[in-house]
């Protein structure tokens, strides 16, 4: 069979599917590490994405806006949606026959799309590898089966794969590469009218809508209580791009006091003090900015007593699983109120010694997950098994 890379005249086609926010960007600049490694090269890029692929050149046949949903109750409500996205995604295939398919994080959708499209004849490679090590470890099985090679951006998870028989590479961490800080604190401070020498704390409620409903609540009611009692403390919130301003506000309410800040979380993760983070990506890429964090995550009662069993680790939170060590507080579920989540903030930024050895930290954490260009390394893996 010839190699796709053998004619530079035939295009290269490939299927990449991300279904979050998160993954629309490490997507993006997968394909722009691709398109690096061989500039002489065809691409035809199709799938699932965002804004961040389709500025890179992926035909985007579905928007992760569409997908960014959590929790049982509310997945099985948008069932039909996810049916229908599935279906479509499975029929592009078939019908564009790619020379490989590249699914991207978003578990609980690609590894039922790894089984189908295995099952039709594809290739299938899996970059940012699903927390098997954490939960449901045995859909290990499965993987060993469906994805022909797995690409891991954690150090220990090369070991994992290796020990059940997978064929993995370890690749670095991609946030490595993505999280950039363009503004200085006293730049942030300027544009969005905060006084750079009084204490800022950041408030990233999550990335799905469904969380926010969840999350957003108790740091609203916490910056109440701050407002009152510490005034001098400045509250960022910092929106992901997947979440609609309208419904931010809708929660948020009358908030003269509260600084509302989209497209730019990096910066307003930089300038804080202190940053209230919900649990996932968000939180890594705070400890590689090197802010002090609180890790935070609240869903629906029964999502939770039915997530909860699966669960096998110390920490949700990324940067506490890295270091070993809890050196984020975690405030869980019914943990998380306004009370609490109030008077945890005031320990932290009341105590310097504290916020410093937080930095330190994190800095440990950030040096754990090796070396940049990671995106890189990926696509001369992929590109190396075309060949």
């Amino acid at each position: 069979m010839q190699s796709p890379l053998s004619n530079l005249q035939s295009p290269i086609k490939l299927m990449i599917v991300a279904g979050e926010a998160s993954g629309d960007k490490h997507a993006a600049h997968l394909v722009a590490a691709l398109k690096s490694l061989r500039p002489a090269a065809q691409f035809e890029f199709f799938g699932s994405g965002g804004d961040d692929m389709r500025a890179a050149g992926v035909n985007t046949l579905v928007d992760v806006r569409e997908l960014a949903i959590m929790g049982a109750l509310e997945v099985a409500g948008a069932l039909p949606k996810f049916l229908r996205v599935f279906r479509q995604l499975r029929e592009a295939a078939q019908a564009q026959k790619p020379d490989a398919v590249i699914l991207v994080d978003w578990p609980e959708f690609n590894l039922r799309l790894a089984k189908k499209l295995k099952r039709d004849g594809h290739r299938v490679f899996y970059y940012i590898s699903p927390q098997v090590w954490a939960w449901r470890s045995y859909r290990v099985r499965q993987i060993k089966r469906d994805v022909e090679r797995m690409l891991v951006i954690l150090p220990f998870e090369k070991a994992f794969y290796e020990q059940h028989g997978v064929q993995v590479d370890y690749v670095g961490h991609p946030l490595l590469d993505s999280v950039r800080v363009t503004k200085s604190r006293v730049e942030f401070c300027q544009q969005y009218g905060l006084d750079a020498a009084r204490p800022i704390v950041a408030l990233l409620p999550g990335s799905r809508r469904k969380e926010v409903t969840y999350i957003l609540p108790p740091m609203i009611e916490a910056t109440k209580e701050l407002n009152q009692s510490h005034p001098e403390l400045q509250l960022v919130i910092a929106l992901a791009p997947t979440i609609p301003r309208e419904q931010a506000q809708a929660i948020i309410g009358s908030l003269p006091s509260l600084t509302l800040v989209e497209n730019d979380t990096y910066n307003a993760v930089a300038a804080a003090d202190l940053a209230v983070v919900a649990s996932g990506t968000a939180t890594l890429e705070t400890a590689i900015i090197g802010t002090p964090l609180i890790v935070c995550y609240r869903a629906s009662e029964l999502n939770w007593k039915l997530f909860t069993p699966f669960i096998k680790v110390p920490f949700v939170g990324m940067p506490n699983l890295i270091a070993g060590r809890e050196i984020a507080p975690e405030l869980l579920q019914d943990q998380l109120t306004g009370a609490n989540l109030a008077q945890h903030v005031l320990e932290f930024v009341n105590d310097p010694a504290r916020l410093a050895q937080a930095q330190e930290n994190l800095a440990e954490v950030k040096e754990k997950l090796g070396e940049a260009k990671a995106s890189l390394r990926a696509a001369e893996v992929i590109l190396a098994s075309l060949s």
